[in-house]
């Protein structure tokens, strides 16, 4: 994996995603509606999801309820959250799943293959946390324009698919001067606009290729239409823009790409600025954790307050919570298996409560050393928010 490159800052940003969105006839959800309580009928390429589990921003984004996220490692596929920045392609895609293919570029021996012929190439499955680059955004004072996610634009998911690695030992390697893995997505483009304003290209560096995956099955059934079936591009401990779904192309390439989505999209920049090549962009993930029960009420006496943490590019080593707001924390316990570097882990700390209101709260560290922030700065898009004080709860326990 590259070097994390000051964790506090390094940011994806899809700028313009809302833009995007609507010139691919994204259908939004009335805020008004939304507080009202009006009930909204899912897209049908979403409609097998377990829909009181989700908040339906829009047509295009899907958040797991807090309370829904609940105390396992894996994230259910019918309660992962969903962020696309263009409407997904037809569900024709998936009638022959290994007739699609995927060019390889950029290596010795540069070619098109089926997914049949990837599947001769190796298989691994790994777990990593899927998330958006504006989970958080909502916690942002300035109100930074796009989906106001708060904790539920994430997820822990088992990708299954062949290695990019082992995909390019078969083709001869990478060629030298190669500096990114560029990878393009198979979604429509809408006709009479410059495809670089629109597609979905995202270039990473080099080194991010040795973990990377091109995945075909996600917990352990064929990948779904809604998260880039029939295959989607696994990039762990990144940002989930750098994940392409419908993955059509992966190229080896010496600049990062030109599309609008990499230039000024998802990178990290003061509000009120524009987005330009020279700002830092949403690549590795930085080191988060919230608690998901309880999130509003409990009874009083032993409570068994619960979360998930992660580590980010670095695996979490420990977790502590705080039920007075961050003035005295104890350190949490680890619940279930350790799932390895990219996953997150749930935990849990017995605490007896007496009746009263407790501002609960989480920090986790990892095995680079870095710690949750209390407070995490402004920035124009909202991304990347981990800090603790914003992702806390009140609860009431009578």
């Amino acid at each position: 994996m590259t070097e994390v490159i000051d964790s506090r800052r390094r940011k994806l940003l899809v700028g313009g995603a809302a833009s995007v969105v609507a010139v691919a006839g994204a259908a939004a959800i009335s805020p008004r509606a939304l507080a009202a309580g009006e009930k909204k009928s899912f897209p049908s390429y979403v409609a097998w999801k377990e829909q009181d589990s989700l908040i339906l921003h829009s047509a295009q984004t899907l958040e797991t309820k807090r309370e829904a996220i609940g105390a396992s490692v894996i994230t259910p596929t019918d309660r992962l959250f969903v962020r696309n920045n263009l409407p997904a392609p037809d569900e024709s895609i998936l009638a022959d799943r290994d007739a699609w293919q995927v060019t390889i570029q950029g290596t010795k021996q540069s070619r098109t293959l089926s997914l049949a012929e990837l599947k001769t190439l190796g298989v691994e499955t790994v777990a990593t946390v899927l998330q958006c680059s504006g989970n958080g955004r909502a916690f942002f004072d300035h109100k930074a324009s796009g989906t106001p996610w708060q904790v539920g634009a994430a997820g822990c998911v088992l990708w299954t698919g062949v290695p990019v690695r082992k995909v390019v030992e078969a083709l001869g390697g990478v060629e030298k001067g190669a500096k990114f893995m560029t990878s393009t997505g198979g979604e429509v483009l809408p006709q009479g606009l410059d495809p670089k304003s629109l597609v979905v290209e995202r270039s990473v560096p080099l080194a991010a290729m040795e973990n990377a995956l091109l995945a075909w099955e996600m917990n352990g059934e064929p990948l779904p239409l809604a998260h880039g079936g029939p295959l989607r591009l696994i990039v762990p401990g990144y940002y989930g823009v750098n994940n392409i779904k419908y993955v059509k192309q992966v190229a080896f390439t010496e600049r990062e790409t030109d599309a609008k989505i990499q230039t000024s999209g998802y990178r990290m920049r003061p509000v009120g600025e524009k987005g330009a090549p020279d700002q830092l962009s949403m690549w590795e993930m930085n080191v988060k954790s919230w608690v998901t029960s309880p999130v509003t009420s409990a009874a009083a006496g032993r409570v068994q307050i619960q979360g998930v943490a992660f580590g980010g590019a670095h695996a979490v080593k420990s977790v502590e919570v705080s039920i007075d707001g961050g003035r005295s924390w104890r350190k949490a316990r680890f619940v279930g298996p350790d799932l390895g570097q990219f996953a997150w882990r749930p935990f849990v700390l017995e605490a007896e409560l007496k009746p009263g209101t407790y501002t609960i709260a989480s920090r986790a560290t990892n095995t680079k050393g870095s710690t949750q922030p209390e407070e995490f700065p402004e920035n124009e898009r909202g991304y990347g928010h981990n800090g603790w004080r914003r992702h806390a709860v009140e609860v009431t326990v009578a």
